[in-house]
């Protein structure tokens, strides 16, 4: 069973906690985590690239020369791709490209996200974000209580959305803020350090339990 570092609403360390076997069952998938992830940086493109073919380059109706007669080469238009000005060959046009990905890979590299931070020891379970008013230094020293302010991206899930610990964290270089089901594959991969609400966590069993009693 996979564990992580605890640490109380203070930032003082505790003993490890077991992670839920039921999202953190040691499993890495990679191909579906190359699948899943490529299909989500595929699906931020807009594809609006656009060129125009000679159709759609303005002017051009009228023969540059006269057919024969003149020693040169004949031209139809000085719109066509050879001419400055003209229009372009093979050129992008407006497309989509959309991957659409099954929802249980979705969550199989999910769950293999989770379990590859778990591996590398670089998620870090903390009791409770909980504060009534935004408050950025409390959670800044909090980061460095737990080590892990100095990562290149931290990323703080919590139990539900809490708006207040989401104006706290907004000034931190680096740091980011997002309920834990709302955490993606590739969110989890693109942070160095995962800091998780333990109450997050509980949920997660919860739902499981309800879903074997069901």
């Amino acid at each position: 069973m996979l564990s992580a570092r605890f640490f109380n609403a203070a930032g003082e360390p505790g003993e490890s906690v077991q992670l839920p076997e039921e999202l953190f069952d040691g499993i890495v998938h990679q191909a579906a985590l190359h699948q899943t992830i490529k299909a989500y940086l595929a699906n931020q493109r807009q594809g609006n690239a656009a060129t125009k073919t000679r159709g759609m380059v303005r002017g051009g109706n009228r023969k540059a020369w006269r057919q024969k007669g003149t020693g040169r080469a004949r031209q139809g238009s000085i719109r066509a791709p050879h001419w400055r000005g003209g229009g372009v060959v093979f050129g992008p046009s407006p497309r989509s490209y959309r991957q659409d990905i099954p929802k249980k890979v979705k969550a199989l590299a999910r769950r293999s996200a989770f379990n590859q931070r778990a591996i590398n020891e670089e998620i870090t379970v903390i009791a409770s974000l909980a504060m009534e008013a935004p408050k950025t230094k409390r959670v800044a020293e909090l980061l460095g209580k737990m080590g892990v302010a100095g990562a290149k991206r931290v990323l703080v899930l919590t139990d539900g959305s809490q708006e207040t610990v989401y104006r706290s964290v907004r000034n931190i270089p680096n740091v980011e803020v997002m309920p834990f089901a709302q955490a993606s594959a590739y969110d989890v991969l693109r942070a160095r350090q995962l800091v998780i609400e333990a109450s997050a966590l509980d949920a997660v069993r919860s739902s499981t339990e309800e879903v074997a009693h069901a």
